[in-house]
Parts: structure tokens; C-alpha cells; sequence
């Protein structure tokens, strides 16, 4: 089981924090939030990663290293700058990622899920689905929303859930793409209207830190479940 996460953004919202850190290494409770995905997925079993990098690639490298640290191995997919998409990005890693289903996250989201229950969700996704996402009640600032969901079966409407950044991929998704710049959101589209993903909603904790606020809610909030533990 492998697991990529995706590295390579801007963070436009976050500057000027991010103008010399990539996003990923924003720190949250202590830890950059792409070491919070390595240590729960290592601990779910999880022990080979590939990271996109695009924008201060090379901090994520430093900061990372091999894995070893974690009790993992990482691959890099360096993509330059400007970076790939979230489509491009992983159409270019897939020699790494090899041929079975994969976890996708994005670096830059927060999430305490059941992350042993999407391991074997992974290990178990149906032979003719090509995704499975994982779905939040829409928050604030995306109150429109992304997609519906019926029966565990992705819709396309109506959209009552956002797209959580978290999700199992399989590598046929991307069969017929080229290389360059591309989002995944059109793909997952099309699979979801040939009803080829499925889908759960998460309730729990969850925030994509997309903005310094977002940042110091998701802070705040957990110091207050510290202090109640």
C-alpha cells in the first residue's frame, strides 16, 4: 500500500508565511502538517510514500529526508515550478506509485479520521471503481459545495459535501491523460457520472488550513480538546 501527498502548491492564501516555507510545513499542534499524515499512516500500516514537490521543493526534501525517521521510505516526483495540478502532479508520479490503489492527500489538510478504516478501504476498493473520496459537510467557505452523495455512491449533484483532500485513487483514473498541467476534479467527474466512485462522509475533525484563520481556529480548537483530555 502506497500513499501519495500532494506538496507541490503556492499557498497563495497563506503568504507571506508561505514566500520561504512550502505549505506542508506550516506547523500545527507542534508538527508540519505533512508529518502528521506520515506518522498516522505509518501507524496504520502504511510505509511507502511519494510527495509531489513544485514550490521550495527542496525544504519539503530537507525537512523529510528519506523517511527513515518516520519508519518510512519516501519518493520525490519533482515537478519544478511552476508545479502540475493535482492531475499533472500525480499522472507524473505514477511509476512510483506502481498499479494498485493508492491513498491521495492533500499536504496541507488536517483530518483526526479513521485512518485504518481508509487503509482497508483502499486494500478493498471495488475493481471497477476508479476513486474513493472522502466527504465534510460543506464549511463556510465552500458552502456550494462539491459533490452529493447516495447509497455510498459519489454524485455529482447535488453537491451537499466538500471534497475533504483525502481519498483513495486508482491508477486507471488517469488512463489517456498526457503530461502537463491538469486538475483531477474534471476526471473524478466523469467517473462519478459513470457511477465509478464511491464515497463516505467524515464528521470528525477536519480543516484544509487554507487561510491564517483557518490556521488559528484548527490551533485553537485542538489546544481545547488538550486541555480536556
Amino acid at each position: 500500500m502506497k500513499a501519495m501527498i500532494l506538496a507541490a502548491g503556492r499557498g497563495e492564501r497563506m503568504r507571506p508565511l508561505t514566500d520561504s516555507l512550502p505549505k506542508p510545513l506550516i506547523a500545527v499542534a507542534g508538527r508540519p502538517l505533512i508529518e502528521h499524515h506520515i506518522v498516522k499512516l505509518a501507524a496504520a500500516g502504511v510505509h511507502e510514500f511519494v510527495v509531489n514537490l513544485g514550490w521550495l521543493g527542496e525544504h519539503l526534501r530537507d525537512a523529510l529526508g528519506d523517511g527513515a525517521r518516520f519508519g518510512v521510505q519516501i519518493a520525490y516526483s519533482d515537478e519544478g515550478w511552476p508545479a502540475l495540478e493535482t492531475g499533472g502532479g500525480v499522472f507524473k508520479a505514477l511509476p512510483l506509485l506502481g498499479s494498485e490503489p493508492f491513498l491521495l492527500l492533500n499536504g496541507d489538510v488536517y483530518a483526526e479520521c479513521d485512518w485504518p478504516a481508509l487503509v482497508s478501504r483502499a486494500r478493498t476498493l471495488a475493481i471497477d471503481d476508479l476513486a474513493h473520496l472522502l466527504l465534510v459537510p460543506n464549511p463556510p467557505h465552500n458552502a456550494k459545495g462539491d459533490f452529493g452523495l447516495a447509497q455510498a455512491r459519489v454524485r455529482n449533484q447535488p453537491a451537499a459535501y466538500t471534497f475533504s483532500g483525502i481519498s483513495v485513487q486508482r491508477p486507471e483514473l488517469l488512463q489517456g491523460c498526457s503530461p502537463g498541467a491538469f486538475p483531477l476534479g474534471p476526471l473524478w467527474r466523469e467517473a462519478v457520472a459513470a457511477d465509478r466512485v464511491s464515497g463516505e462522509i467524515f464528521q470528525g475533525l477536519w480543516s484544509d488550513v487554507g487561510t491564517p484563520e483557518r490556521l488559528r481556529l484548527l490551533e485553537m480548537r485542538l489546544q481545547a480538546d488538550t486541555q480536556h483530555t
